[in-house]
């Protein structure tokens, strides 16, 4: 058993100002107010990340280098633990435009998700597999298959990279993007419209859609579109029983999305900043509009906690409605019924955070997995608050 006690504790509904809670066995199994001095740290539930593209960089962190799969993915729970995550998706991509071996193509991507399953026991954090499916890339259907089947993935989203549309749909964006990367502006140009000449027919399209749907309803998974830029593109993704549309391009798409049912999540470095890197739809104003659902790391895990404080001013509930932003709701979203908010009876999934709001200690199920060695005091037995 242990306590934590003299902390700011902000919950799903309500903030109690001087808290206690108690954990037993992993669980939160009392909370209560505090008569002892407020010790200025605050206590948020475990973040919930349902789409960091982190694990692709760690094991390649330049082009064309290779780390070992438990160096990348032991660097990554770090990271993660110590930016109050405690439950993250890892996004692993199956692109059509990659070529065999390169990373996103068919090959590695089964291979890095297997292997991941195979390095996240024992680690601190909570993690889980988010395969991103090039719904072009018509091949790669089977190893998802297979891969489902094997139980190696959590959360399937589908997406088209295609150039013209979706998150790609300003060409000279993309072209001015693609020469930041070092190619010149007539390679860039080149590359492009090769990949445009070259795009699946919408038949093949919707075919895949409808395959992958099948297969995600097969095995319970849960499915998520990625950068919905249309009304015609967010129903058919409600139609086909999608229920998480992550970083909708426009506020259009988004609206037409929440209208159907489906969870709108966007990036937490473009809350965090006020805008999107590539010049999509800003996380603020989905969020002014009554949109925002769902914060994700999507690049940065310590973007979330910022994100939160961005959006809390504006936020109808203030703090405690934009806690629940990576907290309540992606658990919602994903089916994890045991975590997501500081209650009773839910995992002891907490980050506690201090005045400069720098997370000093994180808490998956009860065991510390962070700590830099701030707020050790907090674990003492509380001066309860004398009730009525």
């Amino acid at each position: 058993m242990m306590w934590l006690s003299d902390v700011k504790l902000i919950l799903a509904d309500q903030i109690i100002e001087n808290g206690a809670l108690r954990i037993e066995n992993g669980i939160i199994a009392e909370i209560t107010e505090s008569a002892g001095q407020p010790s200025g740290f605050t206590v948020f539930p475990g973040f919930i990340d349902m789409h960091g593209d982190m694990i692709e960089l760690e094991l390649e962190p330049r082009p064309k280098v290779d780390f070992p799969m438990d160096v990348a993915v032991g660097h990554l729970d770090a990271r993660l633990a110590a930016a109050g995550v405690t439950t993250a998706y890892a996004g692993v991509s199956f692109s059509r435009s990659a070529k065999d071996g390169e990373r996103r193509s068919f090959e590695h991507t089964s291979a890095i998700i297997r292997a991941l399953k195979d390095n996240i026991q024992g680690l601190r954090v909570d993690h889980r597999i988010h395969a991103r499916f090039d719904m072009t890339y018509t091949d790669a259907i089977a190893a998802l298959e297979g891969l489902l089947v094997a139980g190696a993935v959590d959360l399937v989203s589908v997406m088209d990279h295609t150039p013209g549309q979706g998150q790609y749909r300003n060409i000279e964006k993309l072209i001015s993007y693609r020469m930041k990367g070092g190619k010149t502006e007539e390679a860039a140009r080149s590359e492009i419209q090769t990949r445009m000449d070259n795009a699946v027919p919408a038949e093949q399209l919707l075919k895949n859609l409808h395959d992958v749907s099948r297969l995600c309803k097969a095995h319970g998974v849960a499915m998520a579109s990625h950068d919905d830029d249309t009304i015609e593109k967010a129903n058919l993704m409600a139609d086909i029983g999608v229920v998480i549309s992550e970083f909708p391009v426009t506020l259009d798409a988004a609206k037409v999305a929440k209208e159907r049912g489906l969870m709108i999540a966007m990036g937490a470095p473009n809350a965090m900043r006020g805008q999107s890197y590539s010049g999509n739809l800003s996380a603020r104003d989905a969020h002014a509009a009554g949109l925002l659902q769902i914060l994700a790391a999507d690049y940065h895990p310590a973007a979330i906690l910022p994100a939160i404080r961005a959006l809390s001013g504006s936020d109808p509930d203030r703090l405690v409605g934009a806690v629940r932003l990576a907290s309540r709701n992606p658990a919602k979203a994903l089916g994890l019924s045991d975590r997501g908010e500081i209650a009773v009876g839910k995992r002891a999934d907490l980050a506690v955070v201090n005045r400069s709001d720098r997370v000093v200690q994180t808490y998956c199920g009860g065991d510390t997995v962070f700590s830099n060695g701030a707020g050790s005091h907090l674990s003492s037995h509380p001066r309860i608050a004398a009730t009525a």
